[in-house]
């Protein structure tokens, strides 16, 4: 990667969103079960709380589970639902003393009725907390998002409470589940894929792209310093021509 002279302040993105991916593949490659591989991706995802936090990053979204992630195996479905009570239990406390605010984004009712009361017990306790802004996007998909946006926006007109031609860009994104987030400046992706999955399409429209072949659990403060240097090299011009 291309270096920066450092993590001034200035240059920092404001909002990394993350795609976490390689937690199979890892623990494939060592020869034990997949849920190894979770596990050691759930040490992966403190490990970057704390880097942003360092860094002095103000909003984090991770991928933790996609609406398309039910194709999977019951089995595999059991082990990660496991783990995120394990994770909000564990963590809760640690996140609350740190200042920050834990939040879930994606359709919570296909999630099991205790991790739903999990999500609400963590979103109020950290409600109020001003440091990082720590997004879980679970059970979440874009498209879902975006049309669940459109629907609202169009029983609106047709109540009578809107007039569709006062519909802009700003509108629709304070339908979305991020309205009182900034769209992420950086996305990263891990374990050489280089692929959006149905991940904050309409958000992502002008960050920067970082994909790494680092598999998720191997992913370190380190690693997140150098993407983010990767994103100071680069010129953000949003259309607009350069020089």
């Amino acid at each position: 990667m291309r270096t920066a002279p450092s993590h001034a302040a200035e240059s920092l993105p404001s909002h990394v969103a993350i795609i976490m991916d390689g937690n199979g593949r890892w623990a494939r490659a060592r020869g034990l079960p997949r849920v190894a591989g979770h596990q050691r991706g759930a040490d992966a995802v403190r490990t970057t709380v704390q880097g942003c936090q360092e860094l002095g990053i103000r909003c984090l979204t991770i991928y933790a589970f996609s609406s398309e992630n039910w194709k999977r195996p019951a089995t595999e479905i059991d082990d990660l639902m496991g783990l995120l009570r394990v994770y909000i239990r564990s963590e809760l406390a640690e996140l609350h003393t740190g200042n920050v605010r834990l939040r879930f984004i994606g359709n919570r009712g296909q999630l099991p009725t205790d991790i739903v009361a999990l999500i609400e017990e963590a979103e109020a306790l950290t409600g109020a907390n001003t440091g990082l802004t720590f997004s879980v996007a679970l059970n979440y998909g874009s498209h879902y998002e975006i049309v669940r946006a459109c629907q609202h926006l169009a029983g609106e007109v047709a109540a009578g409470r809107l007039n569709a031609d006062d519909i802009d860009e700003e509108t629709f994104a304070q339908e979305l589940e991020t309205a009182d987030l900034p769209d992420p400046d950086l996305l990263i992706r891990t374990s050489g894929e280089q692929r959006l999955s149905n991940f904050l399409l309409w958000q992502l429209a002008y960050a920067e792209l970082v994909f790494l072949d680092t598999l998720w659990p191997d992913f370190s403060k380190e690693t997140l310093r150098e993407a983010v240097t990767e994103y100071q090299s680069r010129e953000r011009r949003y259309g607009a021509s350069s020089g």
